[in-house]
Formats: structure tokens, sequence, C-alpha cells
């Protein structure tokens, strides 16, 4: 579905990663969230769980290759803080 789609956020253009899961609702058949790894790793979740979740209300733009969301600058400095 969206496997490997590339997340940029919409605000900074800061690359978020990579779709690497999604969260559908089976009953509704509604896309209820997506996972994503981060721009460091390869594809895929690997044993890990995603870094990142994005619930389907911050999804801006599907594209064929990227997906656009909006999340707010102070929820991704919260995230990636070193």
């Amino acid at each position: 579905m969206f496997s490997h789609n590339e997340v940029v956020n919409l605000s900074d253009g800061r690359r978020l990663g990579y779709v690497c899961d999604a969260d559908v609702n089976f009953d509704t058949g509604r896309l209820e969230a997506i996972m994503v790894t981060g721009v460091g790793r390869l594809f895929g979740c690997s044993s890990r769980d995603p870094e990142l979740v994005i619930p389907f209300e911050k999804i801006r733009k599907i594209g064929d290759d990227v997906i656009i969301v909006d999340i707010e600058e102070r929820v991704l400095r919260y995230l990636f803080k070193n």
C-alpha cells in the first residue's frame, strides 16, 4: 500500500523516514495511522518498533512516492532530541 514511501513534514520540510507499516481498521476500512522508520535505517521496521506513529489526522497528502504530514515543530523537537 504505502510501503517504502518517504514521509516529509509540511512545516519544515524535514524528512521523517519511510513508511514501514500501516494501521487499518478492517471493520471500517479506514486508515488509522502510518508507522515510520527513521531516515538513517533501510526500508522496513526490522525487529524494532517503528520510531514514529503518525495518526491519519496528521496526514495532509499522499502521493506516489511521498506522504506529506503536518506535525508541530515542538513535537518533532521532543521526538528527535539527541
